[in-house]
């Protein structure tokens, strides 16, 4: 079984999002920038006053790499690694799913999905967005 996250009280709205199907960031209430991953302030501004707000989920691929040996067993390679920008302009680090290793993956459009681990954790994934070029 592949290690889960722990959710603490800062990071408890995005991993209940999660088991929601829906991909929560926080926003700032100053510049109204979006960020990830949560913190106790905005790292743009430094501002401390941000809400929860709905992502869409769509986002490209800054970069990305391929794993061919995992750290632990409890991952099944190969499996992609990658930046994403967001459409609200954050980038998260996270898994491409669905993609074959040797595909070319910068620019690709991609979507979030999310997988159910356990009672208490679904886990965002992205994959490619399906027709709409791999290009943004």
């Amino acid at each position: 079984m592949r290690p889960l996250p722990r959710p603490t009280a800062l990071s408890r709205p995005f991993w209940d999002g999660c088991l929601d199907g829906r991909l929560l960031v926080q926003r700032c209430s100053s510049c109204a920038r979006c960020f990830f991953i949560p913190s106790v302030f905005c790292p743009h501004c430094l501002d401390t006053d941000y809400e929860w707000v709905e992502s869409s989920g769509r986002g490209h691929v800054v970069t990305y790499t391929v794993v061919w040996r995992p750290p632990t067993p409890a991952f099944d390679p190969p499996y992609v690694v990658a930046v994403v920008q967001l459409e609200e302009g954050y980038e998260m680090f996270t898994n491409i799913v669905g993609a074959e290793p040797d595909a070319d993956l910068i620019g690709a459009a991609v979507q979030v999905r999310f997988h159910r681990e356990s009672e208490e954790i679904a886990l965002p994934f992205f994959e490619l967005a399906p027709a709409t070029g791999l290009r943004p």
